[in-house]
Parts: structure tokens; sequence; C-alpha cells
């Protein structure tokens, strides 16, 4: 019995590079958007009034606690019930972005109480603006320490992006399967998308170090 079919294999590389940009897509969309979102709760949950800081702390919980195939269905199907409808991929995105943006939040609000406290009070003595401050003293200095755990959660997402063929996106897994089913011939598909996510997670680790390098310079140069 053939275990390993080369021309096969070669024969769906093309179909599986053609998907992988579905993959990667996704991932990059929703690591973006789970960047800002993650920001914007950190921020609100630092210094925002005492009600958006409960409101945030309980939406961050809530994204937590519940699974990431949960929210998907959630937001691609009952969605529509209330009138706001999407389509696939934008809701995939969504729900990567919002579900790692409340673990992004977490890492972010610990960069940001590690800047000592005098680096407030510093700015506050120049007469910087509060969100000029934030934005150009505060922030560069409490992202740098956190980039290793923030690219943690971006190999993390790749990996869940197979996630999405339950709302029928056809990305790498999906695409692999699809290819099972119809040759019977699983091996040569799956091992290929297990070597190209596990290039990609290496490349993603790889630029982690490098961005992780790069940043405390540039701050430094910044000071």
């Amino acid at each position: 019995m053939r275990v390993w079919d080369w021309n096969y294999a070669w024969e769906v590389m093309p179909v599986l590079a053609e998907a992988s940009l579905i993959t990667v897509q996704a991932t990059l969309a929703g690591f973006v958007l789970a960047l800002c979102v993650g920001l914007l709760f950190a921020v609100g949950r630092i210094a925002g009034p005492l009600w958006l800081r409960w409101v945030v702390v309980g939406m961050v919980e809530f994204l937590r606690s519940t699974p990431l195939l949960i929210q998907i269905f959630f937001l691609y199907y009952v969605l529509p019930e209330v009138g706001l409808t999407l389509d696939a991929f934008p809701a995939g995105v969504l729900a990567l972005g919002l579900h790692y943006g409340a673990y992004c939040a977490e890492v972010y609000r610990a960069g940001l109480e590690g800047v000592p406290k005098g680096q407030w009070e510093a700015a506050m003595a120049l007469n910087l603006p509060y969100w000029s401050a934030f934005r150009r003293v505060i922030l560069p200095q409490a992202i740098p320490p956190v980039v290793p755990a923030l690219g943690n959660y971006l190999v993390a997402l790749f990996k869940e992006t197979p996630l999405l063929s339950v709302i029928a996106v056809m990305e790498l897994m999906q695409t692999a399967k699809i290819l099972g089913s119809e040759s019977f011939q699983y091996t040569e598909p799956i091992t290929l998308v297990g070597l190209f996510f596990l290039a990609f997670s290496l490349i993603s680790a790889a630029l982690i170090r490098w961005l992780e390098r790069a940043l405390p310079s540039r701050s430094g140069r910044r000071a």
C-alpha cells in the first residue's frame, strides 16, 4: 500500500496555496482587530469612569470564558435574527478579533500598569495633555515588554482559523478536508497543511523576536 503519493501532493499544492491566502488574511485581519480591541479594553479599564470599567471587565470576562466556536456561531447565525447580517469571512474575522482582543487586553493592562507612576507624574509636570502623555510617553514604554505575549496570541489565533470552516469559510484546513473527501487520499493534503502551519508559526516567532529586539532601541532613541 502506497503511503505517500508525490504526484497527488504536487497536484493539490496550488489549491492549498490559494486557500492559505484566506487563512493568512483571516489571521492578520483578526490579529490587527484584536490588537485594537485589546488596547481599547485596556485603556477603558484603567482610565475610564467606574461604569465603563465594569462594562469592560464584563465584556472581557465574557469573551474569555466562552468558546470561540460559540462566538463564531453567534455572530454568523444569531445576529441576522436581530437584523445584522455578516458574510462568513467578516463574521469569522470579527469573532477572532473580539475573542483574542479580550486576551490582548489583559496583556496590555499588565504592560501599562508596569510603567512607573513617576512617568505619569513627569508628563503631568510638563503640562502634557492626558492623552498626549499616554500616547507619547506611557504607551512606548508599555508595549515592548509585552510583545512576546502578544506574539504568542498571534500564533494561537492562526491555529484557531480552522474553526472558521463551520461557517463555510474556505480556509486551509477546510480545503484539505474537501480534497481528501474527493480523492479518499487524506495523507498528502493534511500533511501539507501541517507543514504550512509549522512554517507560518516559525516565521511569526522569528518576526516577534526581531520586533522584541527592535522596539526598546526605538523607544530609547525617542527618549
